[in-house]
């Protein structure tokens, strides 16, 4: 019997080529869409799932006067992890981390910049289960000036040879020889602590460390033991500020914890996030999962829709089989397995279409994605039993509908199958979907466009920026010198910190009219070139003067900034704010605001601007040079740099970005999300059609006979056509109906994330629409028309 089944079953495959090819590809184009997204969620699900221990991270909310609201910063004060591990018996470990990128190393005859060097408490590899191929974990790190490197850096540094005991130079403020303790595996990718190499933390830590109370620059992680209240412990933090910090500053500040395996996906409203590799907003993780699954159950009513469609055409096949015997069971199990025959063809074509695209997805996601399904038993087992499940569950109403029809009726031809309310609704569900992903892609991409193209007030193009570090910054004036000298550049500025990024905040008084004002404001240092370089607007006042009366005396404050010193005297003008002192908290004495500048967004369009001062204090250095190069010749601009780079600091490698590069880096998680939803509503639309496709083929060949008579009476090919696609397009517009509000609130609730976003216009959903139909009536009229220009006689003669 079983042989039997297999025989038919093949043999409707065969016949019924059209169909079941509709059925195979849309399945397996629904199967490869969920294996991808099922290996992107479970590849971002595993980062920081290797570490046994119960860790987390502490986190700030700092409420700061003058703050346009408050704000979560991944970053906590020196002295808290002991005072922690020392007050609550349920905090069993701390340990303290900070980075220093391009770090420059030479040992006797090599030399490496690594990108990314920890600085950590010497229980780092006790907490955290990295692997050391070499070391002792509890001591690697114990003594001062000792480093562990990893296995990619140690081969930079040392090749082939034993590093362990060798002694290796780090230029930084100070040129400090350390000694290799250890060797790790790398660091695995799915890990967000990234790093080269790990220094020991107490070779800089100074006594003076534990009263820095107030100072935010390094980040703290706790390990808890397993049957502490995460919530419980969460509310003594205030007693525990209170008790620490001076007078009522601990007002300004909240503590919470965050898990280690949540620290990836869980922290997009986290700023001053400096360690986190690759972070992600996991809520896109389900959003993905959920559009997946559409694409694949809109493969499934395809098979459903087509195969009861098609039932007329084995409804003598059913008639003979019960009227010899068959049980209604058998005839459904027939139909069923020939669903899930046809599942395991399209889940062989799905792992062939995942093997082809998986190294494009990898490289656009920038996700080391792997698909090993032959060498991962329980991968298999679970693409099998998925391939499985699908087959059952589209199979199942199938076969329920065509084991039910009465074998008397069927074989007096007396049997009729009108039109199914289910067929309409699952074509409507269909579409709804289809519509829904079209609408959220086209929002995702002009809020992504809207990013891109918003004048951020400050123009950001032709704009090379150079790292300088303890070795470059003596030469900054040197280097600045011999740059404007040259042919190719326009204008040159030093920063400590690069727009884009969090800006540091500090405190700042102000002495207006009335009572002295304290608040916190982000700040920068800058040259007096800055403004002109990035040309920054002033609404009051003058910009730097390079001069000695200048330097570290003079401010410039943005507008939101002034908006705040001038809150209590609403009839002030900023212009009032000129020659007014002001300077940072703790200084004896304060300096004077000289200028008032246009706001500008120094931080990516997710953030509002906030309050922020400019000052000249050269003294202080800068950490990277900006650079403004004349239009033209792009690659012999970066050779003359790269010429006055290497007879500046012949000791250190030049290395650039371009600032738009920057930016464009700082919208890619936007920018995949967007992309990811646009090809998965592609597949969502590809699908459908495929489904209406079949659906209007075998309306045309169930109707052939009446579109003859049709024809011999007189109707005309557009006649026919409109007849045939009416049906269709009804249930197309229904879709829209269903899908637009939907869709709306679904891209409301998305833009809330965003501080300047785009307006939701009316036009994107009517386009969407017309595009729906438009996509349909082109599936659905290459069958009408091919039926309509069929001769009438020979349709009707074959009676």
């Amino acid at each position: 019997m079983l042989k039997n089944y297999l025989k038919i079953a093949f043999r409707n495959i065969w016949k019924n080529k059209v169909f079941s090819a509709i059925n195979i590809v849309g399945l397996s184009i629904g199967m490869a869409a969920c294996i991808i997204i099922m290996l992107f969620v479970s590849y971002e699900r595993s980062f920081d799932k290797t570490h046994t221990r119960n860790i987390y991270r502490l986190d700030e909310v700092q409420k700061f006067k003058g703050m346009t609201e408050p704000q979560n910063v991944a970053l906590s004060m020196f002295p808290m992890g002991p005072m922690l591990k020392n007050d609550y018996p349920e905090i069993e470990d701390f340990c303290r981390i900070n980075n220093s990128d391009k770090v420059l190393i030479h040992n006797k005859e090599n030399k490496a910049e690594l990108p990314h060097v920890f600085w950590a408490d010497a229980n780092f590899f006790t907490m955290f289960d990295y692997k050391l191929i070499s070391g002792e974990r509890s001591n690697v790190l114990k003594e001062p000036n000792t480093t562990v490197l990893t296995q990619k850096t140690a081969a930079k540094l040392f090749g082939n040879e034993y590093p362990i005991g060798k002694t290796i130079t780090h230029y930084g403020n100070d040129t400090l020889a350390l000694k290799v303790t250890g060797i790790m595996e790398d660091v695995p990718a799915n890990s967000h602590l990234q790093f080269d190499a790990i220094f020991s933390f107490n070779t800089i830590i100074k006594p003076d460390f534990m009263e820095n109370w107030g100072g935010n620059w390094l980040v703290t992680y706790l390990e808890l033991s397993r049957n502490a209240n995460i919530s419980e412990l969460e509310k003594k933090f205030p007693a525990f500020l209170q008790k620490y910090m001076k007078g009522d500053g601990w007002k300004e500040y909240e503590l919470f914890l965050q898990p280690l395996t949540e620290i990836h996906s869980n922290s997009t409203n986290i700023t001053h996030d400096y360690i986190n590799f690759q972070k992600f907003d996991g809520s896109y993780t389900y959003i993905f999962s959920v559009i997946g699954i559409i694409v694949l159950i809109i493969a499934c009513v395809n098979f459903m829709n087509l195969s009861t469609a098609r039932s007329m055409g084995r409804a003598k096949e059913v008639g003979i089989r019960k009227a010899i015997g068959a049980q209604r069971f058998q005839l459904g199990a027939q139909f069923i397995g020939e669903s899930v025959m046809l599942s395991f063809l399209a889940l062989i074509l799905a792992v062939l279409m995942v093997k082809l695209s998986l190294p494009y997805v990898s490289q656009f996601s920038q996700r080391a994605l792997e698909f090993s399904i032959f060498s991962n038993p329980s991968l298999l087992l679970l693409v099998l039993v998925g391939a499985l499940i699908i087959g059952i569950f589209s199979g199942l109403y199938p076969a329920v509908f065509l084991s039910a029809f009465e074998p008397i009726k069927v074989l007096k031809g007396t049997l009729r199958i009108g039109k199914s309310n289910l067929r309409s609704s699952l074509v409507v569900a269909q579409f709804s979907s289809a519509v829904f992903l079209i609408i959220a892609t086209a929002f995702t991409l002009k809020q992504l466009q809207f990013m891109q193209d918003k004048d951020p007030g400050f123009v950001k193009d032709q704009v090379v920026v150079i790292p300088l570090d303890s070795k470059s910054q003596p030469k900054y004036d040197a280097l600045k010198k011999e740059l404007l000298s040259g042919s190719f550049v326009e204008s040159v500025t030093g920063s400590g910190q690069r727009l884009g990024n969090n800006f540091h905040q500090t405190g700042v008084k102000f002495q207006g009219d009335g009572p002295a004002k304290e608040i916190a404001s982000s700040q920068v240092i800058v040259d007096p070139d800055y403004l002109t370089l990035y040309k920054i607007k002033l609404i009051a006042g003058r910009n730097f003067k390079d001069s000695p009366a200048d330097n570290s005396r003079t401010y410039i404050v943005n507008e939101s900034l002034a908006k705040e010193l001038l809150k209590d005297q609403p009839k002030q003008t900023m212009q009032s704010l000129i020659g007014k002192p002001f300077g940072f908290n703790g200084m004896d004495s304060l300096g004077t605001i000289v200028g008032v500048a246009k706001d500008f967004n120094f931080n990516s369009l997710h953030h509002k601007i906030e309050t922020l001062c400019l000052f000249n204090q050269k003294n202080w250095g800068y950490s990277e040079m900006s650079v403004r190069i004349k239009g033209g010749d792009t690659k012999q601009a970066i050779a003359s740099l790269q010429s006055v780079w290497n007879r500046q600091v012949p000791e250190k490698d030049f290395t650039y970005s371009f600032l738009d590069q920057h930016f464009a880096e700082l919208y890619k998680s936007d920018r995949q999300v967007s992309e990811i939803v646009g090809i998965l509503a592609g597949l969502a639309v590809l699908v459908s059609c495929l489904g209406l496709f079949g659906l209007a083929s075998y309306s045309a060949e169930r109707r052939i006979k009446e579109i003859g008579v049709r024809k011999v009476l007189g109707a005309s090919v557009a006649g026919i056509v409109a007849l045939l696609s009416s049906d269709f397009i009804r249930l197309v517009v229904i879709s829209i109906l269903i899908a637009s509000p939907l869709a709306w609130w679904a891209v409301n609730s998305w833009l809330q994330d965003f501080a300047y976003r785009i307006e939701i216009q009316w036009w994107v959903f009517a386009a969407a629409g017309l595009l729906a139909v438009g996509i349909a009536l082109l599936t659905i009229s290459f069958q009408s028309i091919k039926a309509a220009l069929v001769n009438p006689v020979k349709s009707l003669r074959s009676e």
